[in-house]
């Protein structure tokens, strides 16, 4: 990576929702010497996000404007002025290829917030070699989506190693507490997922073990509750706060640490090195706490219902306006500052370690702001490891280059984040 390019971070988005919290973060938290420029289709807008950084730290270097469009030749020329580029411009499924490609052609670092596994499962086959011949370190899904469930993932899996000397068997995670709104384009993205790809190419991308390099020969079977539960689509973990029940982003999430466990996985056999694995029977699971049974089961059929009726072109043609036009916010919108502020969420994990007395292990993960504010955190701190911080002593260094994942930022990323407010312990 050429360190003579005029900057060290390009935000491509930072007129949207998550982008402008994204260039507040960057602008308060990050070094005050970086060299960094907003860009995005818009100029205007890009000098109005820019003033109110201005208003928010005056006494620091303020970014430059860069106006580029989706166009091959803008945005390789853009690529090539920076070391890194932050992408937060969705849905990814028509505006990120372009921006990924050129990063992976000229050798830039990126980052992005998506949650769309079906982009990502088209992405990998085109770029990731490519990516890996350049030295491009290419990470999506590096907000909301999926750091917290592959970073606590990550140091569950290396507390075992350490104390146990062990694998896990099986990780399961859930979201017991907090609240967080929904922007617009987080909304609009989930609906279009229907209208992009056939159900054959989603049920294919949304698969367990989609994203990883390598499959696994026997993962271990995911925890399960009694005959009862498991009918109404529930399972008992006493040790995640009781009954446990459908996470929206549980699959999503369940892609992204399974490719993470793929990548060390495949790293730990080229190396002949155990601490790298996270275990040959490694299988994680996601579910969001149930306040009761009868919640439990409501939430169970309103996500089984909602996917029922947008699998059909028919529904999806009558159910999509009307939920746009009276239950989302627009695209750009997003939940008010005021609200932001009583948001937080917090997980717990417990992993079973792959022995004879099959140890079980916990963990926690307490972050401070909803999903949006955290995106921001996170982006950015992933953002300073790979420009500033230790990247030798990650796997994302030691790779190289290519499509990876939040995980593969290691140690140095757990740090920053945990500088940032974001709390993950592991044996709790």
């Amino acid at each position: 990576m050429a360190q003579s390019r005029q900057y060290e971070i390009v935000l491509f988005g930072a007129t949207g929702y998550t982008g402008k919290l994204t260039a507040e973060w960057i602008s308060q938290h990050l070094p005050t010497d970086l060299k960094w420029a907003i860009a995005g289709r818009n100029t205007t807008k890009l000098q109005t996000v820019a003033e109110e950084l201005k208003r928010l730290s005056p006494d620091r270097q303020q970014p430059d404007i860069e106006t580029c469009e989706l166009k091959e030749d803008q945005l390789t020329s853009l690529a090539l002025k920076t070391r890194l580029i932050i992408a937060t411009v969705g849905p990814f499924m028509f505006y990120g290829e372009p921006v990924l490609a050129a990063c992976a052609k000229t050798g830039t670092h990126y980052l992005d917030c998506t949650g769309e596994v079906p982009w990502i499962h088209s992405m990998i086959p085109k770029y990731h070699a490519q990516a890996q011949s350049t030295g491009a370190i290419i990470i999506p899904e590096c907000g909301l989506d999926s750091v917290p469930a592959d970073i606590l993932s990550y140091v569950l899996t290396r507390h075992v190693r350490k104390t146990l000397n062990a694998g896990i068997t099986t990780l399961t995670m859930s979201f017991v507490a907090g609240g967080s709104g929904v922007s617009g384009g987080t909304a609009e993205t989930v609906m279009q997922l229907f209208e992009h790809y056939s159900l054959k190419e989603l049920g294919e991308a949304m698969k367990p073990w989609s994203l990883s390099p390598v499959q696994p020969n026997n993962p271990a079977r995911s925890l399960r509750g009694s005959l009862l539960y498991n009918m109404l689509g529930l399972v008992n973990i006493p040790e995640l706060d009781g009954l446990q029940t459908t996470w929206l982003m549980a699959s999503v999430d369940r892609c992204i640490t399974h490719r993470s466990w793929g990548l060390y996985e495949a790293s730990a056999k080229s190396t002949s090195t155990s601490s790298l694995s996270y275990g040959p029977h490694f299988n994680f699971n996601e579910y969001m706490r149930a306040k009761s049974l009868f919640t439990g089961v409501a939430v169970n059929i309103g996500m089984a219902l909602f996917g029922l009726l947008f699998a059909f072109p028919a529904s999806r043609w009558i159910l999509s306006p009307l939920i746009k036009r009276f239950l989302l916010p627009k695209p750009g919108e997003g939940p008010s500052r005021e609200s932001m502020k009583k948001d937080f969420m917090n997980y717990k994990a417990v992993a079973i370690a792959d022995t004879d007395k099959q140890e079980k292990v916990h963990g926690k993960l307490h972050l401070p702001h909803g999903g949006y504010l955290t995106t921001a955190q996170t982006l950015s701190a992933a953002a300073w490891v790979i420009l500033r911080g230790s990247l030798a002593d990650t796997e994302a260094g030691r790779l190289g280059g290519g499509i990876l994942t939040p995980a593969t930022l290691g140690q140095p990323f757990v740090e920053k984040l945990d500088e940032f407010g974001i709390k993950i312990q592991a044996g709790v």
